[in-house]
């Protein structure tokens, strides 16, 4: 189960940001400027975010076999059409349907992993699936890019929107719930005692008074102010890092395909050990408050350091430090450990999708700031600049505002 949410998070992944790869080729093409380009990397953010509570609701009510097979379904087709592009407009119609259909990727993974895991194993297993939001493009990139000097920036589209179809059918054929699977009792009572939701309700209808109730606790903010500011690193090396490297750094298309590599790989290490990090102090006897939110600040604390790329001129310096604080948001992007902790019971779907909401805010503000930034000045010192002190105000969240970690209790 943890190698179909690991895989899925890789392949929705690779197709949300394979246009920052085809991006200054498209360009070129379409004759996008850099300030509208901004726009079209966050048009995906518009409707991922607005989808997010809808997107949960609707994998409480109907569970996470049927959800998640729907939305692949339908984000690889749109992937695939995404080839057949001719102009701004139908890049942006097929961008905000991109997001609506990848929205509740995430909600899902977590809700697996609540389902599946006891508590003390569940950071390390959202450690494995969140490695495929980096890993893909760590190892594909080489690859990606000779795609694109071979067959042109559409084949990239084409390439991940049918690995996408081909999975969607896997995942039907593949998944289940605990009690629905091969499991056996042993195993069963495990889950149950390390606090798994084996039992979890599946067909509960939307409460909006017990919603409500939940967005006004302090952990529910706290997580999603943290997970916002991490989010904002990922965004950029998402979006604007191979135009990064091909207009400030001026590298041709081969050293892009090899130094884009690096901080995707160092990124990948990070949520690993951030995830083996955190479940090891829990079964040390560390308390939660400990034990998850650590790992997040320090690796948001360490993300600043990305802004120290702009006074460096070597270019391995630089994506040495740029694998640093890659590495260090990898660490922090353990939150969707704290959703499994204090989601209230019932409404796991829910809590992913408004924390999944708060973070892809990110998706939308980042690239558009960015964006402005470049075609204002020229350069990307200011965007850097922007990225650390967002990562700063993370770490603060998670110190002061979150609070205790655990499960929210409703009236």
């Amino acid at each position: 189960m943890l190698g179909l949410i690991a895989t899925g998070t890789l392949i929705n992944y690779l197709d949300r940001t394979i246009l920052g790869i085809a991006a200054p080729s498209l360009t070129r093409e379409l004759g996008i400027n850099a300030a509208l380009m901004g726009v079209v990397f966050s048009a995906f953010s518009w409707t991922y975010a607005a989808s997010q509570v809808p997107g949960g609701a609707f994998l409480d009510r109907f569970g996470t076999r049927l959800t998640y097979f729907l939305s692949v379904g339908f984000w690889s087709f749109f992937t695939l059409l995404h080839a057949l592009v001719g102009g701004i407009t139908s890049l942006l119609g097929l961008r905000l349907l991109l997001g609506m259909a990848e929205s509740p990727c995430f909600p899902a993974n977590s809700r697996v992993v609540a389902t599946w895991f006891p508590r003390q194993e569940r950071a390390f297993a959202t450690g494995v699936y969140t490695v495929g939001e980096y890993i893909g493009l760590a190892f594909l990139s080489p690859i990606l890019f000779a795609m694109m000097a071979t067959f042109g920036w559409r084949s990239l589209f084409i390439g991940a929107g049918v690995l996408g179809l081909a999975f969607a059918v896997v995942w039907w054929a593949r998944y289940r719930e605990p009690r629905e699977s091969h499991a056996n009792a042993a195993e069963l009572a495990e889950i149950v005692a390390g606090g798994g939701l084996t039992d979890q309700p599946v067909r509960q209808a939307f409460d909006w008074r017990a919603a409500g109730q939940m967005l006004r606790r302090r952990q529910m903010w706290g997580i999603c102010l943290g997970q916002f500011a991490g989010n904002a690193t990922l965004v950029f090396f998402l979006t604007w890092f191979p135009t990064y490297l091909a207009t400030e750094r001026h590298m041709d298309w081969m050293q892009i395909g090899f130094f884009a590599v690096m901080p995707f790989i160092a990124a990948s290490v990070g949520v690993l050990f951030g995830g083996w990090w955190s479940d090891r102090m829990l079964r040390q006897g560390k308390s939660p408050n400990v034990a998850r939110k650590l790992p997040i600040t320090l690796g948001l604390l360490l993300a600043t350091t990305i802004v120290s790329a702009n006074f460096v001129d070597d270019n391995r310096v630089v994506i040495a430090i740029l694998s640093l604080a890659f590495f260090a948001q990898g660490m922090a992007a353990l939150g969707w450990t704290l959703v499994s902790d204090i989601a209230p019971e019932g409404m796991l779907g829910v809590t992913g999708g408004v924390f999944n909401l708060a973070a892809n805010l990110a998706g939308i503000v980042t690239p558009i700031i960015i964006g402005a930034i470049v075609a204002t000045t020229g350069s990307f010192f200011y965007a850097l600049a922007f990225i650390g002190c967002i990562a700063l105000m993370g770490a603060l969240s998670y110190i002061f505002v979150l609070g205790n970690v655990e499960r929210i209790v409703i009236d």
